[in-house]
Order: C-alpha cells, then sequence, then structure tokens
C-alpha cells in the first residue's frame, strides 16, 4: 500500500471509464432506443471533492450516451471523451493538454479495452469486479465494484496521498 500511496501522491489528473467503473455495466435500453445508466451518488459527491481538492478529472469511454453527457456536466467535468475504441490517443491528448505526465495521471477500468491506458498511466486502479486482466495489470484495486462506490474508493485514495481528505471531509462535522 505504501507504494500505492506515493503514486498517488504524483496524481493530478483522475481518469475514468464509464461502463463498469462510473455504473455496474448494466445497460438499459427503451422501446424507443434511448438509453438509461445508474451511477451512484457517492462516486458522484468523491469526484466533487476531488475536484475540490485541485485534481482534474477526465472521462473515457468507448460508447456514446446523450445520459454520460449529462451526468459529466451535473458534476463538472469538462474532459469527457466518448466514441474512443481506443482509448490511449484520447488519454494521450489530455495528459498534453494540461500539460501533464502519464505519471501524474490514474486511470480507473474494468475490462481489457482499458489495458492500454492502464499500462501507460502512473497509477492504474482497477475496480472490485473488473476483469482478471484489468487485477492483474492494475498497482490498486478498489474495495467496491463498479457502479457501487468504486470512484469514491479511488477519490479518496488519492485526496489521502494529498493529505486533503481530512479536511474535505471535516467540513460536514458540524459543532
Amino acid at each position: 500500500m505504501k507504494d500505492v500511496l506515493a503514486r498517488a501522491a504524483q496524481i493530478e489528473l483522475v481518469v475514468f471509464d464509464v461502463d463498469g467503473v462510473l455504473t455496474d455495466g448494466s445497460l438499459f435500453v427503451g422501446d424507443d432506443g434511448q438509453e438509461y445508466k445508474a451511477f451512484h451518488s457517492r462516486d458522484g459527491f468523491g469526484i466533487k471533492l476531488l475536484k475540490e481538492s485541485g485534481v482534474a478529472i477526465g472521462v473515457i469511454t468507448a460508447r456514446s450516451s446523450n445520459v454520460v453527457q449529462h451526468r459529466m456536466d451535473n458534476l463538472g467535468i469538462e474532459h469527457v471523451y466518448q466514441g474512443q475504441l481506443e482509448k490511449l490517443p484520447a488519454f494521450e491528448e489530455l495528459v498534453a493538454k494540461l500539460g501533464l505526465t502519464p505519471e501524474q495521471a490514474a486511470y480507473v477500468g474494468d475490462d481489457v479495452v482499458d489495458l492500454p491506458v492502464m499500462r501507460r498511466a502512473g497509477l492504474a486502479i482497477a475496480v472490485q469486479d473488473a476483469h482478471p486482466l484489468a487485477k492483474q495489470h492494475a498497482h490498486w484495486q478498489t474495495p467496491h465494484n463498479g457502479g457501487h462506490g468504486a470512484a469514491r474508493d479511488v477519490c479518496e485514495l488519492i485526496m489521502e496521498a494529498h493529505n486533503t481528505l481530512d479536511a474535505q471531509l471535516n467540513k460536514f462535522l458540524y459543532e
């Protein structure tokens, strides 16, 4: 865990996959073709706290969905890359755009399509219910499954490594 916290202390950007990470991977499609996804509210709140701590947030997903854009807008996430069947070029573009190195970026994935970015990022994270190969190439695994608190786990890990977690949580302890 010491190595993970040392890596996490260097992170200035966290990039999340969507399906299987910010959601549980379920896709609900209505008769009209409208797609629906469920996001965990604690994950969203963790992302907001991490942003307030000064860490940039991005999303790279292979699918394209209006509901994803709506949720990212709601969370104030500006760096949204949808329809990225190959995620590594989007990751490299985002890192360069922010003037960072890959070592300063964490990537959270759940499946083999995430491996190219996981292998390039300074901190590779797999959600608890990720594909075994994704887990094998991760520096750390979340205690929770994708869509069920995994993103909050990541946010709190990064804030702990940056020594901002207590300050973020203590503001809710009213006297």
